[in-house]
């Protein structure tokens, strides 16, 4: 590395429990959770009825409508996300050298509300009626790309696509490419648009979600002896990555700085974690080594934690191989047992989570902790919001194909280095 460091300097989000940073937080808080049952469509007959959908979006206060006819939800909401981090950051691009402002975001599943839509319209009206913009509005790039094109980025641009990994994987190669000098700026994150039939029917059919209908609020459990699967939910978060020295010049508020990455890969199945969390402990050593420090300087962790059986255990396991004594002393939450697993938008959503409890000084509670799994026994800041002087944080993403993401992020001292 060139020396250079890495800073953010603006957030944005579209979540269940909320779309600004303050109506999301505070709930996250409260322990307010965004699940409920499905209503975008019926999901009568479906072994999963719930999911943390975006409930109160409106493109049309925010889009033009030629630009809603020829985006899909998931480009949408990731330039909402987007919009809200650069008013956050009181960035201007056009008094920034635009060619080293860059853009990488991530999606798991990209636009399939368009490829269904489409799909069904060529059934049943033929091939003539597809639309045009059918292509770009289903490819997974075009959240960066749309982007790109709205603020005239061009730098590094691109999309990650490594499922639940892929908005962490996003800020990686974001964090990378400002410390090896390829860009100053770098907008980042994940989104996600993917409550739909098909997408709703797979999931069932692996058995991977929640199947707790009749309690949506409470149906996501990490940690918890009931869990029975995760919750599917939608939305976006975008970061502003800014280097250092270029945040500095224009005076701009610093939340917090990233620091290290690991990224690994498990190779041993194509949706279960291994069981004995190597990848994942690999993933967590290599960010603690990337960024300089020893294990026992992480007083707080964003866990993947997803409410499924197999991962929460493994989990839990990566990090006492790689903390081991400390471990018991850290703080670790889960924000999807309040939203539901965004996919891959969840890890961009937790590293939001980590730049707000290092900047606020507070960590926001797990809930539906009700009966923690006896192999599940850190201190998962159970049901009550928790004041924790933070120094360096870790966030940890894991998705489907055995892909592994840990970000390291470090304070501040009153936004300075």
């Amino acid at each position: 590395m060139s020396g250079r460091r890495c800073v953010i300097t603006g957030l944005g989000v579209l979540s269940p429990n909320g779309s600004t940073i303050e109506e999301f937080w505070g709930n996250c808080l409260a322990g307010k959770s965004g699940v409920a049952r499905i209503a975008s469509f019926d999901p009568e007959g479906y072994p999963s009825q719930i999911a943390g959908e975006i409930s109160d979006f409106n493109p049309d206060g925010f889009f033009d409508k030629r630009e809603i006819r020829r985006s899909d939800p998931v480009q949408l909401y990731s330039l909402y996300a987007t919009e809200m981090a650069i008013r956050d950051s009181k960035l201007d691009f056009e008094e920034c050298d635009q060619n080293r402002c860059g853009c990488i975001i991530g999606s798991g599943i990209g636009g399939i509300k368009t490829f269904e839509a489409q799909h069904t319209i060529l059934r049943e009206k033929g091939r003539s009626k597809v639309s045009p913009f059918f292509i770009p509005m289903m490819i997974s790039d075009m959240c960066a790309g749309a982007a790109a094109l709205k603020y005239k980025l061009k730098g590094p641009n691109y999309a990650t696509v490594s499922a639940c990994a892929s908005g962490s994987h996003a800020i990686s190669n974001s964090f990378r490419a400002i410390c090896r000098g390829e860009a100053d700026v770098m907008v980042t994150g994940g989104s996600e648009c993917s409550i739909t039939h098909l997408s709703l029917a797979g999931f069932c059919s692996a058995r991977a979600i929640s199947t707790r209908n009749d309690e949506p609020e409470k149906a996501s459990r990490p940690f918890d002896k009931g869990r029975d699967g995760f919750v599917m939910a939608e939305g976006a978060a975008t970061l502003i990555l800014e280097e250092y020295e270029h945040a500095k010049r224009r005076g701009a508020k610093m939340y917090c700085e990233v620091v290290g990455v690991g990224m690994t890969c498990d190779a041993y199945h194509i949706t279960a974690p291994s069981p004995d969390g190597d990848g994942a402990a690999r993933a967590i050593a290599a960010a603690i080594r990337d960024g300089g420090i020893e294990p026992n300087q992480i007083s707080y962790i964003s866990s993947h934690g997803t409410s499924t059986p197999l991962g929460d255990i493994a989990e839990v396991m990566a990090i006492k191989e790689v903390l081991g004594d400390h471990a018991y002393k850290v703080a670790v939450n889960s924000t999807k047992s309040m939203v539901g697993h965004l996919l891959g938008a969840a890890g961009a959503l937790e590293a939001v989570v980590c730049a707000i409890s290092i900047d606020s000084g507070s960590v926001h509670p797990t809930v539906n902790l009700d009966d923690p799994d006896p192999q599940c026994d850190l201190d998962f800041v159970p049901d009550e919001k928790r004041k924790v002087n933070i120094e360096y944080a870790l966030s940890n993403s894991f998705g489907f194909g055995g892909h592994n993401v840990s970000l390291l992020f470090k304070a501040l001292e009153d936004g300075k280095a």
